[in-house]
């Protein structure tokens, strides 16, 4: 039975794999952040009479509103009526699945492939 022995990679290799998949990865992260695919879409019904009341803030609230700095119900107005907009896209997310599961057969056959060969090598054709 032969051992396996891996293939040798250059130091200068490994540092540009480690700068490409870094790269790739900020990439994947920050790309829909810039592509206003992703983030925090927020909706905001500020009442037309605004009023502490109107906004739903007790005595309590009010102090603790003046003490971040918001002197009057108009100036919390805005931060205190903002909502996360929750709605998606039936079309996206079905899209987004066939992705995810098309990759996940993609490295499954790939995969396979060189794991065949290893244990090829390893323990040889049976």
């Amino acid at each position: 039975m032969a051992n396996y022995i891996p293939p040798v990679q250059g130091k200068i290799s490994q540092i540009i794999d480690v700068i490409v998949l870094l790269v790739l990865a900020i990439g994947a992260l920050y790309l829909p952040l810039f592509l206003g695919l992703a983030g925090s879409a927020q909706t905001s019904e500020v009442p037309e009479n605004v009023t502490w009341d109107a906004l739903g803030q007790n005595a309590t609230m009010v102090e603790k509103w003046n003490e971040l700095g918001y002197a009057t119900a108009t100036d919390a107005a805005e931060l205190i009526t903002s909502r996360f907009d929750y709605s998606f896209s039936v079309l996206n997310l079905l899209v987004m699945i066939v992705v995810v599961i098309g990759y996940y057969f993609i490295v499954l056959r790939f995969s396979g492939k060189e794991y065949s060969e290893v244990i090829s090598e390893k323990f040889g054709d049976k």
